[in-house]
């Protein structure tokens, strides 16, 4: 038999400190110093983006920074989400062979259908919706994703306990594009939380811990069992934080690359999210892209991926973007969840049109 999953809750921590944590931990099962894990977590009140997302644009910074709301940048690629103690973090991180699904797709829907069967436990009716979203009756009450470093898989995920949804209001800046596609009047409607659901019968956090690990074992086909967070993870842990991940500038790494007037902006959005181009060009005729930017809320992994494409676009013709797009793909190991090259194509082809020029 495989051998269990470790189970550990690290608490409240600060946002970046939470996400530092993800990193050290990553490193740790890549290096087989910990076993696959299951792991619990929240925040305080708490703006987090997606690794590739423009921070300005997602986030009320004005708001968060008067009313002691954090900012902070993932690993994971996604949207931007609100986050407080109200809400229950949870994610997996295993090394590829643990479950025998190859495919991140594939490990997704099983992972969101295991914690779906772990809520309705509770007493609710939680059911996946791809891509990766776990509702009920239409209602999201989890969001989730993931992303593969190497052979170990990152899989996040939270449970909406109680949240304040004016807040999360106040702290994102939610397009009205994104509302109106769900007919919603606020994105409040859009969620709905186990409060809400269960009012008075709502259950304690370590009733959900349980109902969580229950629906993973069994769902998944694993065994867990409690363990212990490690000196050489908090370590390390320490050290993303203070080298990268705990800094503004890692957090500010993507933000308003609009505002500057020489670049060109186009966006497009497909089922599996909205990419936005910001292209700068150069030479005589304007036809070679001096710089390309890349941001959304997709799924793309490993991310460092977006930022190998950029690097491969600087200097092409533009008249060679999609072929050069085509051959970035093609020669690069990539496990994608969500978007496919046709989509930064379409993106950056936008762009250069809102400029009167064309692929």
């Amino acid at each position: 038999m495989a051998d269990p999953f470790r189970t550990i809750d690290t608490g409240v921590r600060e946002g970046r400190s939470n996400i530092a944590f993800d990193a050290a931990l990553i490193e740790e099962r890549q290096a087989n110093r910990v076993p696959d894990t299951i792991r619990f977590l929240r925040f305080p009140p708490t703006a987090l983006i997606g690794r590739h997302q423009d921070l300005s644009r997602e986030i009320n910074l004005e708001y968060c920074q008067n009313n002691g709301v954090g900012t902070v940048r993932r690993i994971t690629g996604g949207g931007a989400i609100y986050l407080d103690e109200g809400q229950l973090g949870w994610e997996l991180v295993f090394d590829r062979k643990s479950l025998g699904i190859a495919a991140l797709p594939d490990l997704a829907r099983e992972i969101c259908n295991a914690a779906a069967q772990g809520m309705s436990e509770l007493g609710i009716d939680a059911r996946f919706r791809p891509r990766n979203d776990i509702e009920v009756d239409g209602r999201k009450i989890s969001g989730t994703g993931g992303f593969f470093d190497g052979d170990v898989l990152i899989y996040q995920g939270t449970v909406l306990v109680d949240m304040d949804p004016q807040q999360m209001v106040n702290v994102l800046n939610i397009p009205e594009s994104k509302l109106a596609k769900r007919k919603l009047d606020s994105a409040a409607e859009r969620i709905v939380t186990l409060n809400e659901l269960l009012g008075d019968e709502v259950p304690d956090l370590e009733t959900i811990k349980r109902s969580l690990i229950r629906g993973f074992t069994e769902g998944l086909g694993i065994t867990a069992k409690p363990g212990n967070i490690t000196e050489n993870e908090e370590a390390l842990a320490k050290k993303y934080f203070l080298e990268e991940i705990g800094t503004d500038d890692f957090v500010a790494e993507i933000d308003n690359p609009g505002d500057q007037d020489e670049f060109l902006v186009g966006s497009h959005t497909g089922p599996g999210g909205t990419i936005e181009s910001f292209v700068k060009l150069e030479g005589p005729t304007k036809r070679i892209l001096q710089r390309v930017l890349i941001s959304g809320d997709f799924f793309v992994t490993p991310p460092r991926v977006v930022f190998d494409l950029e690097a491969h676009l600087m200097g092409t013709r533009i008249d060679e973007v999609n072929a050069e797009i085509e051959q970035f793909f093609a020669a690069h190991d990539i496990d994608m969840l969500s978007v496919a090259p046709q989509d930064f194509q379409a993106s950056i082809a936008a762009a250069l049109e809102s400029g009167g020029q064309h692929v």
